[in-house]
C-alpha cells in the first residue's frame, strides 16, 4: 500500500525530528538544528516535498539556512558541530555512568542517535538526486 516500507519508516524518523527540533527552540539545553539536520535527511531520502515544507517553514528558517538551497555546510561549521555533538555525549555519559544512573540500553540508544547526527551532519549538502515519488498524500501528514 504505502510501497517501500523504509521509506515510510524515513518519513515518520523526520516528522519525530521536527517535532523534537520545534521543542528544542523553546526547552533550553534541547538541540534543535540536529533534530532539523537528521530530519531534512530522512525527508530527502524518503519524501522530498516534506522537506521543501520544513525548508520553506518560517519557524525553522534560520536553523535551515545551512542546508537551505542544497548549499553545503561550510568544513569549519561541520568540525564544530561533530566536537560538538561529540562532546556532549561524551561528557554525558561519562557522568551518567560515573553516578550509576545509566542503563546501558540507553547508553547504546544515545551513541546510535550520536552516529545518525554525525552520519547527517557529514552528508548534508551533498547534492541532491532527482526526486522521487512519496507514497504517502502530501496533506496527510503536514
Amino acid at each position: 500500500m504505502f510501497g517501500d516500507p523504509r521509506r515510510l519508516l524515513l518519513a515518520g524518523a523526520g516528522i519525530l525530528s521536527v517535532a523534537l527540533g520545534a521543542a528544542g527552540i523553546v526547552v533550553p539545553g534541547l538541540p534543535t538544528t540536529i533534530f532539523l539536520i537528521v530530519a531534512s535527511y530522512c525527508f530527502t531520502r524518503s519524501c522530498p516535498w516534506l522537506e521543501e515544507r520544513l525548508l520553506r517553514r518560517p519557524l525553522f528558517a534560520r536553523y535551515m539556512r545551512a542546508i537551505d538551497g542544497g548549499v553545503p555546510m561550510p568544513r569549519r561549521a561541520r568540525v564544530a558541530a561533530l566536537l560538538a555533538l561529540w562532546a556532549s555525549v561524551g561528557i554525558s555519559l561519562a557522568t551518567l555512568t560515573l553516578t550509576r544512573t545509566l542503563p546501558g540500553w540507553l547508553a547504546l540508544i544515545i551513541v546510535a542517535a550520536a552516529a545518525t547526527g554525525t552520519a547527517a551532519i557529514l552528508r548534508t549538502g551533498r547534492p541532491r538526486t532527482g526526486p522521487t515519488v512519496c507514497p504517502l498524500a502530501p496533506h496527510r501528514l503536514w
